[in-house]
């Protein structure tokens, strides 16, 4: 099982989450990554956790002006990358672009999706993971394991129908060990999460509780 941490906007320390994410790690052996802001990328790799950033654009070197560059965020440490977030929607070419530009530069991709029907395009497209996370469920408190188990099942079914090697991970509301727990038995291969960490009193808590059932 894969944990996935995105710390989006929110006003946490970086630095500290991914030190905490790196310690649960490398007890628990279970694999752990921050996705921060890409002005942090560097920081937060610098601590030795598995780093990805939260978005690349379609684009090569050149007149791209405020662009995030595949090759940038490799170049600042790196190892994978979100693509279509819900909170950072593409159109589908694009999609298809900031895949082919991650593998350029080398990065993991995980393309994110709202339903099994948009799971199986996104798989289409060949990324090494998708995620699927009902927009109604983001940084809510009910998971979408426990709250639509369905569309997970479904999500896994979609992705396998096109690729077999695209794995899946679901997000939206998980929190809990319970909620990772859940997610697995559903078929899903990781876990993408913000708030559940990102905004905990204690992140390294929150981790262990995350990967104390695995």
């Amino acid at each position: 099982m894969f944990i996935l941490v995105n710390l989006k906007a929110y006003p946490c320390d970086p630095v500290e989450v991914a030190t905490a994410a790196r310690e649960v790690s490398e007890e628990s052996g279970v694999r752990i990554a921050v996705s921060p802001q890409a002005a942090d990328i560097a920081r937060v790799a610098e601590t030795g956790v598995e780093t990805w950033a939260q978005h690349v654009d379609p684009n090569d070197y050149g007149s791209h002006t405020g662009s995030t560059l595949s090759e940038a965020v490799a170049e600042a440490g790196a190892e994978g990358t979100l693509v279509n977030h819900s909170e950072k929607r593409l159109k589908l070419a694009d999609i298809d672009g900031s895949v082919r530009a991650a593998e350029r530069a080398g990065l993991e991709t995980c393309v994110c999706a709202n339903n099994p029907a948009q799971i199986g395009a996104a798989a289409a497209l060949g990324p090494d993971a998708v995620a699927v996370e009902p927009p109604e469920l983001i940084g809510g408190d009910v998971s979408v394991s426990s709250a639509d188990p369905d569309i997970v099942e479904d999500a896994v079914a979609a992705a396998g129908h096109v690729d077999e090697d695209v794995e899946v991970f679901c997000g939206a509301g998980i929190s809990s060990g319970d909620d990772v727990d859940a997610a697995g038995d559903l078929g899903a291969t990781g876990i993408l999460l913000a708030s559940g960490v990102a905004k905990a009193d204690d992140p390294r808590a929150a981790l262990e509780d995350l990967v104390e059932p695995l």
